[in-house]
């Protein structure tokens, strides 16, 4: 048999392997369960695909990521391995066709969802195929503790008496402790070899800044280091706002989210992979499957969720090994913002029994009946037909999807694509003529800046409510403006394909799933006060309280984050500052700007002492964003 080094080498290009890797594969080859804990950019699938490739028969992958299937199962295909994923939305006959394909095609790999295993046919015809092994990746979905719980992952370990001597395993590149264990225990896996990679990234400074200007500061971090850089914004307006204020500033920039059209990704994509620009300004529909060693600052503008997200996100920076920089720019009102985001908008046990019950109404589904009907769904005309709230209901949808009472097959998007296609001025003059439109073109032109620069997505519903006209008014305005060639307008297909995977059943439906939602409730809750604890503590090293959260002890200080320089910087030289803050604040109030231009000090100085004397209650900062010695 070949050496695993060989298969590195034919397919990947690789001389040598990453830390734990080899390990990881050599575990699996002796036929041992195996556990594997690989940070972001560890290379977890190479685990899995190589051992797999050394031996003969598939490899069964369960995967929870649609996007990340369909990505590798690309990748694996041009460079000749014979791959296939069986994903949502395929109907029976089309399964039966990959399954057949997998048993008389010899093909390498199959790609699953754990829901598709809960289909006792599928179970049958996989148990048929020649296994060699099983990898479960985002292996944390297992655990009720870890973040995107699906009560699917609990059916894995029926596998185990079906496969009783083919190895399993378990993949993630973010769980705690309590996690890891209950993961092992859910899956059953036999006495498995556990390999944890530690979380440290010794290159990687992270840095958190409380601001009051966060483009400026934005611009002095990105023009100081003008290198290859991705700023995490939480949606789609922010990412086409920020990256335009951006290139206003001279630092070219593209961004990149999940409403853009496949052509539009690759584009975008394929400019800052080429370094034709500096930035990418992105949600987090960007950095699956990205593999970009010199990206050297990661900035997030506002909070992230979970720590277990921000280090996936931050972690794309520094992978080269050389220094980078993990930097979360933060201000008094971002606690306050990321709570309503993400809390206030979680459902609760009331509310998800009544949009599942108006659903299956909507529907016309009687009691007792639905399993394996299929609809086309509209998000926004349900909301708005029982007057819900948008966002906490496709929370509430998203978890019946994950419990797997629905299957949702396509994510939600926007109706209406629109762009003006004349001048501001000409628009202006326009209204001045048609005044019957005025309030329609003004609710637009205020509610979606970019609308002159790209086709935007926009919410019919929305324009029609803060215009106060009915939404068949505003279809006409629009209609009107396009055929004057005032603007461009597509209209695309909002509705997605729904299936009730279970018959009706109200409460017990939703009692069955109750516990798991007060779980992820509270877990969400806990992961939010941890990044709340994250850019609060001002005194323990940054790399230690992530190292901290993910379990690990015995900790040195980073010596290279923004507690840590601060700690180190507490010498005359910061004290001088203070004190010529002070002096400069008794003649007047200054905004960190000025006090940087008269001191002629460094950004970093001017932070750190700002927060000094934050911290010590000697200043304060004005609603003009300009700082003030407290009266």
């Amino acid at each position: 048999m070949q050496e695993a080094e060989f298969f590195l080498k034919k397919y990947w290009k690789h001389e040598s392997f990453r830390p734990l890797q080899k390990e990881i594969i050599d575990s699996v080859l002796d036929g041992k369960d195996t556990f594997g804990l690989l940070p972001t950019g560890g290379g977890k699938s190479v685990c899995f695909q190589i051992p797999a490739l050394m031996r003969d028969g598939i490899c069964l992958v369960i995967s929870p990521l649609v996007a990340l299937m369909k990505d590798q199962v690309s990748n694996l295909q041009k460079l000749d391995i014979k791959a296939i994923a069986i994903t949502g939305g395929l109907q029976n006959h089309d399964v039966i066709t990959l399954l057949d394909n997998c048993q008389f095609g010899n093909y390498k790999f199959l790609y699953v969802s754990p829901e598709r295993l809960e289909s006792d046919w599928v179970l049958e015809r996989i148990k048929s195929l020649p296994l060699n092994l099983i990898a479960i990746d985002e292996a944390h979905c297992v655990s009720q503790w870890g973040h995107d719980f699906r009560p699917a992952y609990l059916k894995i370990s029926n596998l185990k008496s079906h496969f009783p001597k083919i190895p399993f395993l378990a993949l993630t590149a973010s769980a705690t402790k309590t996690v890891e264990q209950d993961s092992i225990a859910q899956l059953k896996l036999d006495n498995p070899t556990v390999f944890r990679q530690s979380f440290g990234r010794d290159n990687l400074a992270y840095m958190v800044f409380e601001v009051e200007d966060k483009l400026f500061r934005m611009e002095q971090i990105l023009k100081k280091n003008p290198s290859p850089s991705i700023v995490y914004v939480r949606n789609r307006k922010s990412c086409l706002d920020i990256s335009s204020q951006l290139q206003s500033l001279g630092i070219k920039s593209t961004f990149y989210h999940g409403g853009l059209s496949p052509k539009e990704k690759d584009k975008n994509m394929e400019l800052w992979m080429s370094e034709n620009v500096q930035v990418i300004v992105a949600t987090n529909a960007f950095g699956m499957g990205i593999d970009k060693s010199n990206v050297k600052t990661v900035i997030h503008i506002e909070l992230p969720e979970s720590l277990e997200n921000y280090y996936q996100e931050a972690g794309r920076a520094g992978r080269n090994s050389e220094k980078a920089y993990a930097i979360i720019l933060t201000s008094p009102s971002d606690k306050k913002h990321a709570e309503a985001q993400f809390i206030s908008v979680l459902a609760d046990k009331d509310f998800l029994k009544n949009v599942y019950i108006r659903m299956c109404n909507y529907f016309q589904i009687a009691y007792g009946e639905g399993i394996g009907e299929q609809f086309s769904f509209n998000l926004n005309h349900f909301c708005s037909q029982y007057q819900f709230p948008i966002l906490k209901t496709y929370h509430a949808i998203q978890f019946l999807d994950r419990q797997g009472i629905i299957s949702l097959s396509q994510e939600f998007s926007q109706k209406i694509y629109l762009q003006f296609i004349i001048s501001s001025k000409e628009v202006i003059r326009y209204i001045s003529l048609n005044q019957s439109d005025e309030l329609v073109i003004l609710t637009l032109l205020r509610t979606y800046s970019g609308i002159y620069e790209v086709p935007t997505a926009i919410n019919l519903s929305l324009i029609a409510k803060k215009s106060n006209v009915d939404e068949q008014s505003v279809s006409q305005v629009l209609e009107r403006l396009k055929s004057k060639e005032i603007i461009n307008y597509q209209a695309k297909n909002n509705d997605a394909t729904l299936i009730f995977n279970d018959v009706r059943e109200d409460e017990l439906t939703i009692n069955r799933v109750s516990k798991y939602l007060e779980n992820q409730n509270n877990q969400k809750k806990l992961q939010l006060k941890a990044v709340i604890n994250y850019i609060s503590d001002k005194k323990t090293c940054k790399s230690k309280l992530i190292l901290s959260y993910f379990g690990e002890q015995n900790i040195a200080n980073c010596g290279i984050c923004s507690v840590c320089i601060k700690q180190s910087n507490t010498n005359y030289n910061l004290q001088n500052l203070v004190e010529k803050i002070v002096v400069l604040l008794k003649e007047k109030e200054h905004s960190s700007r000025e006090i940087e231009l008269v001191t002629k000090s460094s950004t970093e100085d001017i932070i750190f002492a700002l927060q000094e004397l934050l911290e010590r209650d000697i200043i304060i900062v004005k609603k003009n964003n300009k700082y003030a010695l407290k009266s």
